[in-house]
């Protein structure tokens, strides 16, 4: 039944996901145990994990005027073949033994590059496929998918390839993109509009004035870029943490991820209904109080037990944050505006994921592998905090669009993204 409500485009779309995802899980965990092969200094590490998000900051808006000039179908079936190619690149490096650090970080660029046309594009194509009341349960089953192959199935299984052969993830990775992209290849074309586009510097601002004049969305945007920064501080020195502190081992580490993503899937299926009865802004600030507890305790937790049981926690905690954020966004921009209102917005949420990458690897060097989730957790409490007079203000006020995040949403489900995604 929901198949056929939500359309056979959106099930190709539904599909791909899924079959990158679970290749993009497998690298999520096999790229910075490949990195552990080459330095333990964990800034180096982290410095693998920061050039991953640093087009988020750099390539962010123009991004967004490419998607909203451009058929957004064809525009992920060419991301997921440059990010094939580049994994591959991976592959054939680790097989020839010629791996090191630049050429990780340079590698690790180039796929952060593909994903930010692959993301923008994935999320702004949805409202050309999928009626208004049907986009919060059609991003719900996106989530879900990217949940289960980024978090829950891919990560073990790239734990136990790679202990098994180092370069057998990284295959797995390029051929899930490349299948990725072939089930791309049936969606039906949209045309943008036939007037010559305005410059490019024009469009951008466009978007940029349309964030920062929505009080809402902009409160969120740096709301959610305070709250990925402090995340990327644990998040990219991870491997260390757990392989030397929590001594979970080469697999050990790919459970984590594993637990996450069981939060996180509970959170798709269960987020909703609780946002709807509890109203949005007690949802978002919930959210954050949980993520915020969660990663503190990390950074105290005495073993992987305890650790995996946070990491739920955690992932719940941040899909219920992208089921409110995710439909937000979609049912209040305009549909013309949407692929650069979005990459502004994301380039304020990501664009400080390097930032907080590099600073996680100097403080866990300076203090201890636990101290950056420690900080982190205060950090995201503190910003909770502060957040909440101004939320409640934006939620109250008509300008801030079609949903007002102090009340009760309408009886309809609602969307979601893992971690930064919101």
């Amino acid at each position: 039944m929901q198949r056929r409500s939500l359309g056979q485009a959106y099930q190709r779309i539904l599909w791909a996901n899924t079959v990158s995802s679970i290749g993009d899980g497998v690298c999520l965990s096999a790229l910075p145990l490949l990195a552990v092969t080459v330095t333990r200094d964990p800034r180096l590490i982290a410095l693998v994990s920061a050039a991953v998000f640093v087009p988020w900051l750099v390539l962010s808006l123009p991004a967004g005027v490419v998607v909203d000039r451009y058929d957004r179908g064809m525009l992920m079936r060419y991301s997921q073949v440059v990010q094939g190619l580049t994994i591959a690149m991976v592959a054939v490096l680790v097989l020839v033994h010629e791996v090191d650090i630049a050429l990780l970080v340079l590698l690790a660029f180039l796929l952060g590059s593909a994903e930010v046309i692959f993301s923008n594009s994935a999320q702004s194509v949805l409202p050309d496929l999928v009626p208004p009341e049907q986009l919060p349960k059609a991003n719900g089953n996106m989530q879900v998918s990217l949940t289960v192959g980024e978090t829950f199935a891919g990560p073990p299984l790239g734990s136990v390839l790679f202990a098994a052969s180092r370069a057998l993830p990284f295959g797995l990775d390029a051929f899930s993109f490349f299948g990725s992209a072939a089930l791309l290849t049936g969606l039906p074309r949209h045309a943008r509009p036939a007037t010559a586009p305005a410059p490019m510097r024009a469009q951008i601002a466009e978007g940029l004035r349309y964030l920062s004049q929505h009080r809402l969305l902009r409160i969120v945007a740096v709301l959610l870029g305070v709250t990925n920064f402090a995340s990327q501080m644990g998040q990219s020195t991870l491997v260390l943490l757990a392989v030397q502190i929590l001594h979970t081992g080469t697999r050990g580490y790919g459970l984590l991820w594993t637990a996450a993503a069981a939060g996180a899937i509970l959170g798709g299926m269960t987020a909703p209904a609780l946002t709807g009865r509890l109203g949005m802004l007690p949802s978002l600030i919930g959210s954050l109080a949980g993520s915020a507890a969660a990663f503190a305790a990390i950074g105290l937790a005495p073993g992987e037990v305890v650790a995996c049981a946070l990491f739920a926690i955690n992932g719940y905690a941040s899909t219920m944050w992208n089921v409110i954020t995710v439909s937000l966004r979609q049912q209040i921009v305009p549909r013309e505006l949407f692929g650069r209102v979005n990459s502004a917005y994301r380039m304020i949420g990501w664009g400080l994921l390097p930032v907080g990458a590099i600073t996680g690897g100097f403080v866990a060097d300076a203090f201890g592998l636990r101290a950056p989730y420690l900080l982190g957790g205060i950090t995201i409490g503190i910003a909770a905090v502060a957040a909440l007079p101004a939320l409640v203000h934006a939620g109250r006020l008509p300008s801030s669009g079609p949903i007002s995040i102090a009340q009760p949403p309408r009886r309809e489900e609602q969307p979601p993204t893992c971690r930064g995604d919101g």
